[in-house]
């Protein structure tokens, strides 16, 4: 999957959890849970709909990993290769 591809599909996946997110305003390597404040039971849920709808495993102990929008995009560009 292309990165323009991958991203789109992060920013979706965000959106169905917090319908109110402003992709356009989503900086990229700033913090996402802080942009989009987002609690943790919210961001538990996104990270949650990232696995089941793009069909990659994140292991707990890679959550400290995925804080800006660029890690989420460079972490599962990783996992599902480049399409």
């Amino acid at each position: 999957m292309d990165e323009q591809t991958l991203k789109r599909r992060i920013l979706e996946i965000l959106m169905e959890i917090a319908p109110e997110v402003e992709p356009a305003e989503i900086r990229p390597e700033r913090t996402l849970r802080s942009q989009v404040d987002l609690d943790s039971m919210d961001w538990l849920n996104f990270r949650v709909a990232l696995h089941q709808q793009l069909q990659v495993e994140i292991p707990e102990a890679d959550y400290q990993k995925l804080v800006t929008l660029d890690d989420l995009i460079r972490y599962l560009q990783a996992k599902i290769g480049p399409g």
